[in-house]
């Protein structure tokens, strides 16, 4: 999917559309990338709504930060909110730079500010500066999407390294408790707090039992947390998606067999594209949504989850 067919054919989110045909179902040929993977080298490639989201003023003014903000998700995430006002801090590892610079150059074309952040969120002293480096950067901070994340498929329990245990952990659910009590230095009240989790998190796949797991632990942490910050007029809520086609899947996220089927499996019968993701952080993260509070939002094409 070229950038030249994704402005042609695709048509926005607010435009009546049939969900099953807005994107074709994919069959990505066997590939590899390391770790963490480039939106760039992809086959085929993501939208993640440079042409396709068209923002309405929801965001206007208000200073965000995301991680893993450099591809996939949470670049979609990054493009509609600037789209629909905000500006915004990007954080990625340093090897994500490419992906991250064509993202700043989304985001400035919407007229909004980019900043990037970038290092490792398995770093402890990184993760509890980065929300003061964001609030600098951009005047101040109000929106804060804890979306980097760390995914690679083993096949057995026994060729599951601690290693790779440990620092799926600190990635996926350490740095999302760092990062935000770090923020909350700065979030006055009307902050949203948006975390992602997974269908993962209901129904784990064989080959994923770290990661799956991590993603039961966010949706746990983000229940509790939005009790406890609710007083405090500042909320807490997280987005589980289904199968989205993202460089987390060609960097060990999926077995390469597995690829070609990627997504079919859904009663929608397609992966989905970054950019579809968007519109529900969008929502958690304006005030339309200001009497939700601890939920877990699922885009997963018609999966079903508790």
């Amino acid at each position: 999917m070229s950038n030249q067919d994704t402005d042609n054919t695709r048509t926005d989110q607010l435009t009546f559309q049939n969900p099953v045909t807005r994107y074709p179902s994919i069959s990505p040929p066997k590939q590899d990338q390391p770790e963490p993977g480039l939106d760039r080298d992809l086959e085929p490639e993501t939208d993640r709504g440079e042409f396709s989201y068209r923002g309405t003023g929801r965001l206007e003014g208000r200073k965000a930060l995301i991680t893993g903000a450099d591809s996939g998700i949470g670049a979609a995430v990054a493009s509609g909110f600037a789209r629909e006002g905000a500006d915004v801090a990007l954080n990625s590892l340093p090897e994500e730079q490419a992906d991250a610079e064509e993202v700043c150059r989304i985001i400035e074309a919407a007229g909004r500010k980019a900043v990037q952040l970038p290092g490792d969120l398995t770093d402890v002293g990184f993760c509890s500066e980065l929300a003061d480096r964001a609030a600098e950067a951009l005047g101040g901070l109000d929106i804060v999407v804890n979306n980097a994340g760390r995914q690679i498929a083993v096949e057995a329990l026994e060729e599951l390294s601690e290693e790779q245990w440990t620092r799926t952990y600190e990635t996926n659910i350490r740095a999302i408790f760092l990062v935000t009590k770090a923020a909350l230095r700065h979030l006055p009240a009307g902050s949203a707090i948006i975390n992602t989790t997974s269908v993962q998190a209901y129904s784990p796949s064989p080959t994923l039992v770290d990661y799956a797991s991590t993603k039961a632990a966010i949706n746990n942490f983000t229940k509790g947390l939005a009790q406890q910050l609710a007083p405090k007029g500042i909320r807490v809520n997280a987005v589980a998606p289904g199968p989205f086609w993202t460089p987390l899947q060609v960097s060990a996220g999926q077995p390469k067999e597995a690829l070609p089927e990627f997504g079919k499996s859904t009663p929608i019968g397609r992966a989905g594209q970054p950019t579809e993701l968007a519109p529900a952080y969008v929502f958690l993260a304006s005030p339309e949504s200001s009497y939700v509070i601890g939920e877990t939002l699922n885009v997963n094409g018609g999966m079903p989850t508790p």
